[in-house]
């Protein structure tokens, strides 16, 4: 609290709401009094704030404005608490969006798609599924034709031809070359027999696909039109803040050209719609029939592709999402040049890495992405990356969350040798990768079911764990219907509500690292366990294959430990 020097009494700066200067109230031995329209409201300020013993000199001049600023923001008084600082500063709204607007409505065009969809003759349900042979197969059979049009029991009459509709779906785009390259999303043009581009003006063009892109929803349009059309380009959208004005400009509801504004609500929105899920957030009025269309800044460039929104009603709330410029110029680049998107590929299956993990291989934070599994002769595989390292850095940034890193592997250029930075051993350690081409028909390796267990394997208890251990013999490969060459050591049951039950472990599954070391046997998990209670770590970190494929799972080490006799 800053005081006065001679009689050590506490200032007191107060906002003046008639005239927005700052009426500085200071202890002194007399009051002296000014004009002014604001100095009725501060005198009664004073009242309040200071007691009827005290007196106040009062300064409520616009020209003191500036220092009586500077002073409030180095106090620390309850009242000048309340103020904003001055680096907080709001800037006020445009006046108007209308010149903005006009420059960019002729760029942004709306897109018709139809599909011809084709009935089936003779409507009607069709056959439930019973095993072959059954005799309800053939009474189903038999009840549907004698009551379906043209059936047995009423005559072979003449079918009529199979009728066929039109389906139609209306969308946005926006033009980036005046050539007529159009830019949309994929699922607005997906499937189209026939796809339209109608200009501002009304003209309509033809338009045909150049190349389009499912994992990201992008599509990349040609239309030829007598003239060059009006483009706008793309803008950084890593520049655009939390708080900044953005304007959109979409085909909601089939109305045409429709500007609506708002602010960028929030960044780096992951809704579950594909691996490289970074989308901004606006509450710019987004509804159906703005797919497709622009997200502008101020500057009018184009910082996002109004995608997607999140509505119970169907129509706008105020949450829409927009794939950001950065990542969807690359794309549309690629489509462009190759008539599919090119993404870089490193050849592993992740997960997220949870402070239990991070915990159990002594790593501080919970940062990175956890290798559940390497591709053979994949790119990680050749750069000797292997299961359990967890991957801190990419090429120079920082992993600091699991889905983080396809989309820092998708943008880099193929063929480029990158550093990576991984966890491995209690340490950090170097390895460099060259970067492979994702292949289009990229499958993730899926484990065999597991089956029953098996009462003639010999059980091994792992205390304070739940689970219950067998060796991988014939009889269990044979029971679990695992491959002849799988390896490790099979979970037979698990106790209820124990650690290993709340993570998800099931009977069928296979143990076959436990932190970061192959088994082979119950004895060789028992050894494992104990060790890592030895170094009083919280969890211990074990490998397992199931129905869901590779996933590493901690399991929480705090069941009570088998007790000995003596």
């Amino acid at each position: 609290m800053a005081r006065n020097q001679s009689r050590g009494r506490p200032l007191a700066p107060v906002l003046c709401p008639c005239c927005e200067c700052i009426a500085f109230f200071q202890y002194s031995g007399h009051m002296q009094r000014g004009s002014g329209p604001c100095l009725p409201w501060a005198e009664g300020r004073a009242a309040e704030l200071i007691p009827r013993e005290s007196s106040m000199r009062l300064f409520c001049t616009n020209a003191f404005r500036a220092t009586a600023l500077a002073l409030a923001g180095v106090m620390a008084t309850p009242l000048g608490a309340g103020l904003i600082p001055a680096t907080a500063k709001a800037y006020p709204a445009p006046p108007s969006f209308a010149d903005l607007a006009d420059k960019l409505l002729p760029a942004v065009v709306n897109i018709s798609s139809s599909t011809t969809l084709t009935a089936r003759n003779n409507p009607g349900p069709d056959i439930p599924l019973f095993p072959p042979g059954s005799p309800f197969e053939q009474f189903f059979k038999d009840f549907l034709d004698r009551n379906r049009r043209g059936g047995p029991d009423r005559g072979q009459r003449e079918q009529p031809p199979l009728a066929e509709r039109r389906l139609q779906s209306l969308g946005s785009g926006f033009i980036i070359d005046p050539e007529g390259l159009v830019v949309t999303n994929n699922h607005v043009i997906d499937g189209a027999d026939e796809i339209t581009v109608t200009l501002q003006d009304n003209t309509s063009l033809k338009a045909t696909v150049i190349g389009r892109d499912e994992r990201e929803d992008i599509a990349l349009l040609r239309v030829k039109s007598d003239k060059p059309l009006p483009a706008v380009q793309f803008g950084n959208s890593d520049a655009e803040r939390v708080g900044d004005w953005v304007l959109a400009i979409g085909n909601p509801f089939g109305l045409g050209g429709t500007v609506t504004a708002g602010i960028v609500s929030a960044r780096g929105r992951d809704i579950h719609q594909g691996p490289y899920d970074d989308f901004i957030q606006t509450d710019a009025a987004i509804n159906r029939g703005n797919s497709g269309g622009p997200l502008f800044n101020m500057s009018g460039e184009v910082i996002g592709i109004n995608t997607a929104i999140y509505s119970p009603s169907g129509g706008s709330i105020g949450i829409g999402f927009s794939i950001p410029a950065n990542m969807a110029k690359n794309v549309v680049a690629q489509l462009r040049d190759y008539g599919h998107a090119r993404r870089g590929w490193l050849g592993v299956r992740i997960q997220q890495v949870t402070p239990d993990i991070a915990e159990s291989l002594g790593l501080h934070n919970p940062n990175g992405a956890m290798v559940a599994g390497v591709n053979d002769s994949g790119p990680a595989d050749q750069a000797h990356i292997r299961n359990g390292d967890i991957i801190l850095k990419f090429n120079g940034q920082d992993v600091k969350e699991m889905r983080a890193l396809p989309r820092i592997v998708a943008e880099t250029p193929i063929g480029k040798e990158v550093p990576v930075t991984i966890w491995r051993d209690g340490r950090e350690q170097s390895a460099s990768v060259k970067v492979g081409e994702l292949p289009d028909d990229q499958q993730l390796a899926a484990a065999t079911p597991g089956g029953r267990p098996s009462p003639s394997n010999p059980r091994v208890e792992i205390s304070g764990l739940g689970l219950q251990l067998a060796p991988m013999t014939p009889e269990a490969r044979d029971k679990y219907q695992l491959g002849a060459d799988q390896k490790g050591v099979v979970v037979t049951d698990v106790t209820p509500n124990s650690p290993a039950a709340d993570r998800g472990v099931k009977p069928g599954d296979v143990i076959l690292e436990v932190q970061q070391e192959e088994v082979s046997t119950p004895a060789d998990v028992q050894r494992r366990v104990d060790d890592v209670r030895k170094q009083n770590r919280k969890s211990v970190l074990v490998l397992i294959q199931g129905q869901d494929g590779l996933r590493w799972v901690p399991l929480p080490l705090t069941g009570e430990l088998q007790r000995k006799p003596g």
